[in-house]
């Protein structure tokens, strides 16, 4: 079975679960949480993928970083998540719950590709109209390229609206390739 599968699986039992106890929103701020603990400590993710190491190590590392900064629900499902043999893909199980979470909440992630970095408030303008636009919250995250000289490339899901400089020249360019000027 592939990780993707069975992250998926994990993701989803425990998204039902925090549904069922009303406590969705704080499961996802937990989570928000250990994915950033384990992004920012390599060691601690190779140490959850180390099937040296015995299950009752993994299970005292997880309580010592964890207990008493996230929901008890949370440290409970390391627990099953460590006894299953799937500590090694705590990083993917919460991403994917994440995923998951925001499908539920009807959240949409949206990347704005720019040349320079945009503003706040251009940022929160862009985040209003795609909102309207697609009658979902978005959460919109600003990249810059300076390859694109100017204008932006936003990407919701799997559209794309290329309104740069870079992406004009080249759209200009294939028309005189094709006009065989």
């Amino acid at each position: 079975m592939s990780i993707f599968t069975v992250a998926s699986r994990y993701a989803k039992s425990l998204l039902d679960l925090s549904k069922e106890k009303g406590s969705e929103d704080i499961i996802k701020g937990d989570i928000d949480q250990v994915i950033a603990v384990l992004k920012e400590n390599s060691q601690l993710q190779k140490v959850l993928k180390n099937p040296i190491i015995k299950a009752d190590k993994k299970r005292a590392i997880l309580s010592g970083i964890f207990e008493g900064k996230v929901n008890p629900l949370v440290l409970s499902f390391f627990g099953i998540l460590v006894d299953k043999g799937r500590a090694n893909i705590l990083f993917e199980i919460a991403n994917e719950f994440v995923r998951s979470y925001n499908e539920f909440k009807g959240i949409v992630n949206a990347t704005v590709v720019s040349a320079t970095s945009l503003s706040d408030e251009i940022l929160t303008e862009l985040q209003k109209t795609l909102e309207q636009e697609i009658n979902n919250q978005v959460i919109l995250k600003n990249n810059v390229d300076p390859l694109l000289i100017g204008g932006i490339v936003v990407r919701v899901g799997d559209k794309q609206i290329d309104a740069s400089i870079a992406g004009r020249l080249d759209k200009l360019k294939k028309h005189f390739v094709s006009q065989g000027i």
